[in-house]
């Protein structure tokens, strides 16, 4: 289901692209996002009216982490991933400042209504600036003539393809959220992992499936704008209506809301070199993502693991990285202002 879901859903947003004389990337960052982003509304909003809040943001933390480590690095896995300038110059920026938004309001350990209403209206001023480059967009060339369906139609297929992904996105959740607590696993570890990818494999099977029949700025962007509606709209509606203030636990100020930030900032530099994604650079990202994987639960259960991979990445591998980052970023600033100035 979850295939079939993602295929039709990503044949039907290039068709409403062209209908509507829009890039794939807007529809991507949108209509898309938001239709894969759904089951993680569900979950959360669950979550809260059940009391388990930490489910609720842990879920949302680790839902974004493995959007962009997981299943960006699967994607660029299959086909190296072109970024669009816009990503880089605005929605990039937009979801650094989503995550810093969200660090700055849990800050004092809990979301409340006023933060919510905040959050929601980020998300709304956001996607007026999507609307805004939809109506100024140059209209993209088409490759075939199934593009050329009624926007209408394209529309209700896409509609039938986001009901497939969240029946299946349900099924695993339900599924997986009950094996874990079989297993006696805590609340946070369910949310930052169970939770989390059972809630984003309709992204990443919307997002391979792009990246598969060639929908590159479709893969990127849902991945994007997913996160965005995570951290905008997912947490801000649930703290506006749930009963009483999100509690934030500690263990997610001190470790998984940086990760998360850190994680968001490396987007900026991967990014920019070159203005895409190379298997190499899918590579580190599924490699990090293992490593932050195998933390939350070595820490969990009290391994002696913990502290060695701590220390491995805070003094060797972390800084390695930055460098490597940072010598790349140089590296493409400099071959993109030698162009400019020829």
């Amino acid at each position: 289901m979850l295939i079939v879901g993602a295929e039709v859903l990503v044949r039907a947003a290039v068709r409403l692209a062209a209908s509507l004389k829009v890039r794939p990337l807007i529809i991507g960052l949108s209509i898309v996002a938001f239709g894969s982003s759904a089951p993680q509304i569900v979950v959360s909003l669950q979550a809260t009216l059940a009391g388990s809040t930490d489910i609720a943001v842990g879920s949302v933390i680790g839902s974004s982490i493995f959007n962009i480590l997981v299943i960006l690095g699967l994607s660029a896995l299959i086909i190296p991933l072109r970024v669009s300038r816009q990503l880089v110059r605005l929605d990039i920026p937009v979801m650094i400042f989503a995550g810093l938004l969200v660090f700055t309001l849990a800050s004092n350990k809990e979301l409340t209504p006023v933060d919510g209403l905040i959050l929601l209206l980020a998300l709304i001023a956001y996607l007026g600036l999507l609307l805004y480059q939809t109506r100024h967009s140059r209209r993209p060339r088409t490759r075939d003539t199934l593009v050329q369906a009624p926007w209408l139609s394209s529309l209700l297929w896409m509609i039938g393809g986001l009901g497939l992904l969240m029946l299946a996105g349900h099924l695993v959740l339900g599924a997986a959220v009950e094996v874990a607590s079989d297993l006696g696993l805590s609340e946070r570890v369910i949310g930052l992992t169970v939770v989390a990818v059972s809630t984003s494999l309709p992204c990443l099977a919307t997002s391979l499936i792009a990246a598969l029949r060639g929908e590159r700025e479709i893969a990127v962007g849902n991945v994007i704008g997913s996160n965005l509606f995570n951290l905008l709209g997912v947490l801000g509606f649930t703290a506006l209506v749930a009963p009483s203030a999100l509690s934030v636990s500690p263990n997610a100020l001190a470790f998984d809301l940086p990760v998360l930030l850190g994680v968001i900032l490396l987007c900026l530099p991967v990014f920019y070199t070159g203005y895409r994604i190379t298997r190499a650079e899918g590579l580190l990202l599924l490699g990090l993502y293992l490593a932050y994987g195998l933390h939350v639960m070595s820490f969990t259960t009290g391994m002696p693991l913990a502290n060695k991979l701590e220390k491995l990445m805070l003094y060797y591998v972390l800084p390695a990285l930055v460098a490597f980052l940072l010598c790349n970023s140089l590296r493409a600033w400099y071959r993109h202002h030698k162009r400019g100035s020829q």
